[in-house]
């Protein structure tokens, strides 16, 4: 690709210091192979429409994270300026990070996802999580809370203590959107690894704490990552089925990453999908494109060749 390809990074969201550092993992990628490409720390204050302007960019590996990176917003400002961007498009960008219109499309589309329920966001409930007890007094625990609108597992807290419910309803609300209660699925996780449609593999991970938080992907290094699942094939199977029509459901292209429990009897749920899933080099599409044959530098280049 001989236009100057922009690796667009950092950001706006809570999600910046990730979007960093995929950032300049990619970029290192992709000078290595030869390409002329040039980082963009989109930071608050400034332009990216300036930026991209300013550097000659003529295609743009997204890689950014969370809200106006991950939510069609960046896809919208790269279609007005007639700029290629890997990635989903704006639609499918922005369904796939709104988890309430994700799980309205899994139902719709026969999608398994666990039960759920709304509680109000930020602004539109109380600060300090109080309405949590009354809005879930038929629900039992362990319960998931969670922010309608980020990624990386910012926000998610795992409720297991009523007495705790106030409190991660709390934090949730201090994110993006509406707060969003889920069922637990008390198994094993599964990460699926799509590009251009087709099922790259998937990861069984196993982190020492409750689930894949932040801190488990990012802080600690205790987390131990099975290549491929150490589950049954025809469960592994059914989970890349139900992962790729999560992804086809919200209209995606291009790299994404959808996230799965498996229950102890073997059934498969969806979770969401990720249209911008982190790519250091240690996260988890590089170690699924691994397995499948595709080092780090080739996995960029094929994603740079999906932009559109």
């Amino acid at each position: 690709m001989s236009k100057r390809i922009g690796v667009v990074m950092g950001g706006l969201s809570a999600e910046r210091e990730v979007s960093l550092n995929t950032g300049l993992g990619v970029l290192a990628a992709l000078q290595e192979k030869g390409h002329d490409a040039v980082g963009i720390d989109w930071k608050d204050g400034t332009s990216l429409a300036v930026l991209l302007a300013e550097h000659g960019i003529g295609v743009v590996w997204n890689a950014l994270h969370g809200t106006y990176g991950e939510d069609g917003a960046v896809q919208g400002l790269c279609t007005c300026l007639g700029i290629p961007c890997t990635g989903s498009g704006i639609l499918a960008s922005a369904l796939a990070m709104d988890k309430v219109m994700s799980k309205r499309i899994f139902e719709s589309n026969g999608v398994p996802t666990p039960r759920w329920q709304l509680l109000p966001g930020r602004g539109d409930g109380p600060a300090d999580g109080s309405d949590a007890d009354l809005a879930l007094a038929a629900w039992s625990l362990p319960l998931v809370v969670k922010p309608s609108s980020e990624g990386s597992s910012v926000g998610v807290s795992v409720v297991e203590d009523r007495a705790d419910l106030a409190a991660a309803v709390a934090l949730a609300r201090k994110h993006h959107g509406p707060v969003i209660v889920e069922e637990y699925i008390a198994g094993t996780e599964v990460f699926v690894g799509i590009l251009d449609g087709v099922v790259l593999g998937s990861v069984e991970v196993k982190p020492a704490g409750k689930f894949y938080d932040y801190e488990a992907k990012y802080k600690r290094n205790d987390t131990r990552y099975l290549l491929p699942p150490e589950l049954d094939r025809a469960i592994v199977a059914r989970v890349e089925q139900h992962a790729l029509a999560a992804y086809n459901a919200l209209g995606c292209s291009g790299h994404a990453r959808p996230d799965l429990r498996i229950d102890t009897a073997g059934n498969a749920f969806v979770l969401e999908v990720n249209t911008l899933p982190g790519m250091t080099k240690t996260s988890l599409m590089p170690k699924i494109a691994k397995a499948a044959g595709l080092d780090y530098g080739t996995l960029c280049e094929r994603i740079l060749a999906s932009a559109r």
